[in-house]
């Protein structure tokens, strides 16, 4: 017998985020649309950034960023930056397998914060 998997199913799989905060959405095991949003604020915070987009005549896929929101992003790029330049240092000075991976791990923190925009 074989196993047929369907888009529907791999997707249930993935972990997915909240369109609006980027905190991880519990796995509701229902059937149906699944939700976008973790909580009711989250969703009304989205349709107000897109009714404000549409007043604003900017396209519908237009980013938005507040000078913070803009630094901060910066900031955790920089971050990013340097935990890569660590490990290819450390690499360079012959660093041994365990500091490379506290450092891999470390790099890996820091880009999954990164994915976490707002």
């Amino acid at each position: 017998m074989e196993l047929v998997t369907g888009t529907a199913a791999t997707r249930r799989e993935d972990t997915r985020h909240c369109a609006w905060c980027g905190r991880r959405l519990p796995d509701s095991g229902r059937i149906g649309r699944p939700r976008r949003y973790c909580a009711q604020p989250c969703r009304q915070r989205a349709y107000e950034r897109r009714a404000a987009v549409q007043r604003g005549g900017l396209p519908e896929d237009a980013v938005v960023l507040s000078a913070a929101e803009l630094a901060d992003l910066q900031d955790r790029l920089f971050q990013l930056r340097c935990a890569a330049e660590d490990i290819a240092t450390a690499a360079a000075d012959g660093a041994t397998t365990a500091e490379l991976g506290r450092l891999a791990t470390e790099l890996a923190d820091t880009a999954r914060d990164l994915e976490r925009l707002r």
